[in-house]
């Protein structure tokens, strides 16, 4: 029986540069085992792509929804999306 993969575009609105976010969804993509990426855009929100087993996928989405302290999550955009090219969770440039 083979998982589940589920790839997503999140997009994080609100409160949330200048408060480790980034950081935030690194340890929380990690400690699921998840593929992808997060970077800050120049609009004030945290875009991350992240891929793996749906639940794991879930558990990713509902940290993004909650961030660490002192951000103020206003709204979670989901998008499907393709698989990240490479292993791993990094961190992008902002854009």
């Amino acid at each position: 029986m083979t998982e589940d993969i589920t790839s997503l575009r999140v997009q994080v609105h609100g409160f949330v540069q200048g408060v480790g976010f980034r950081d935030y969804l690194i340890i929380s993509a990690q400690q699921q085992m998840l593929d992808g990426w997060v970077r800050n855009r120049a609009d004030g929100t945290v875009e991350a792509l992240v891929s793996g087993p749906t639940k794991a996928v879930e558990a990713f989405v509902s940290s993004a929804t909650r961030g660490p302290a002192g951000a103020r999550v206003s709204a979670v955009d989901l998008h499907n999306s393709e698989p990240p090219a490479e292993k791993g969770f990094h961190r992008r440039p902002s854009l």
